[in-house]
């Protein structure tokens, strides 16, 4: 089948019509300010399912035949995928099977059932899940709905280029998450033929960078634990990687702290939730800032599915980071009033004192001295270091540490 073009696109905008939101294009003049660029986020995360996977998994179910419909879906998925075959599934009357690797959280597989379907907890990856969702598929007779390599989800994709470039034509850049490169090649379809010198720009997480290899035909080394497991995929599409190579100007590789200081950018400066591969095209524009300063960049927030403890972590790492959570050991004299002496003192220089721990029993301290750990509030990096040197010029010696 030849790939979709831009009338395919525009085919699947139809579909979707009064059934998947039409999501918000915006200008976010504070991320503008942190990646020197004019930055618009479109935000796929109000979708229902809180991911983008809606447009794609809804136009593959509409082109289904009634026989189809009647022998039921079958998909494979860690996540977002899932939840939206099983949520346009059971909204069409179509049974929904969905195997899932047995790491998944459960959170993930309660939401899935939530949205109707079956659930299969097989296999340790998602490689193994979807071996399993084949076989499964053969065995029942139930229609496979890939969650990237298939036409109709290609172009279902797509219509949120389509989008972007309806409500702002003036866009030079496109960045876009790309996994096994179904979200990416259906944009580029579009915005290509919609605005051809538009440009578009990819983002792999570096322990991920599959599409990356494939493109400079290199083995992808995958592996470890990567914040954007939305897009955490070990090889390129069969249909994507053309179109890919064909369309999208570079891809930029993220490590996992800009993939984290971009989630936290877009709680703490935007107000919205973002998955580390919602986040993935912000990280981009802080990684490798060059190609996109000074330009009118669209930014797609393709999924808001994290756990509320890693956003929890990641927002106090990046504290730490920024020098507003200061962690200090002081040695200091075993005597009375000492304590109470250094609270007073980071009081005074305008400091909060989250958490205390005084040791007197640790051996490499002498046996009439103890050791006072202090995690503090600060306001930046400058206050920190004011605190810090208020305690040495009282006679207190001060060795900064990590944050636990």
């Amino acid at each position: 089948m030849p790939r979709p073009r831009l009338p395919d696109v525009l085919d699947a905008a139809s579909v979707l019509k009064s059934h998947v939101m039409r999501t918000p294009f915006l200008p976010a003049p504070r991320l503008s300010v942190l990646t020197g660029a004019d930055v618009k986020v479109k935000y796929e995360n109000l979708q229902v399912t809180a991911a983008f996977k809606e447009r794609g998994a809804l136009v593959k179910l509409s082109t289904l035949s009634d026989a189809e419909k009647a022998r039921g879906v079958i998909a494979m998925s860690a996540g977002n995928h899932a939840q939206a075959v099983a949520y346009h599934a059971t909204r069409l009357g179509i049974a929904s099977t969905i195997v899932m690797p047995v790491t998944t959280p459960h959170v993930k597989v309660r939401a899935t059932e939530t949205f109707g379907a079956t659930v299969i907890l097989e296999g340790e990856t998602v490689a193994e899940a979807q071996e399993a969702a084949e076989r499964l598929s053969v065995e029942k007779g139930f229609v496979w709905v890939h969650p990237f390599d298939d036409h109709d989800v290609i172009r279902g994709q797509g219509t949120i280029a389509v989008e972007m470039l309806e409500d702002d034509p003036g866009l030079e850049v496109l960045v876009v998450p790309i996994g096994g490169g179904g979200l990416i090649s259906g944009m580029a379809i579009a915005a290509k033929e919609m605005k051809p010198d538009i440009e578009i720009y990819g983002v792999e997480a570096r322990l991920y960078p599959s599409m990356w290899a494939a493109l400079r035909g290199e083995p992808a080394v995958c592996g470890g634990a990567t914040l954007a497991e939305g897009i955490a995929v070990k090889s390129a599409g069969r249909l994507t990687l053309p179109i890919v190579r064909d369309l999208v100007k570079d891809i930029v590789l993220v490590d996992e702290e800009h993939l984290e200081r971009a989630v936290n950018a877009y709680a703490t400066l935007q107000k919205t939730m973002a998955e580390g591969a919602g986040a993935a095209g912000l990280a981009a524009m802080l990684a490798e800032p060059a190609p996109f300063r000074g330009r009118r960049v669209g930014l797609v927030l393709c999924g808001g599915n994290i756990d509320p403890r890693i956003l929890a972590s990641i927002m106090m790492r990046e504290l730490a980071r920024e020098q507003r959570i200061v962690a200090i050991r002081l040695a200091i004299p075993d005597r009375p009033g000492t304590l109470g002496d250094i609270s007073t003192l980071i009081g005074d220089f305008g400091g909060n004192i989250l958490e205390v721990s005084h040791k007197r029993t640790v051996l490499d301290i002498p046996a009439k001295g103890a050791t006072l750990d202090i995690t503090l509030e600060a306001r930046d990096a400058d206050h920190a270091d004011q605190i810090c040197a208020g305690l040495r010029a009282r006679g207190y010696g001060v060795e900064r540490r990590a944050p636990e």
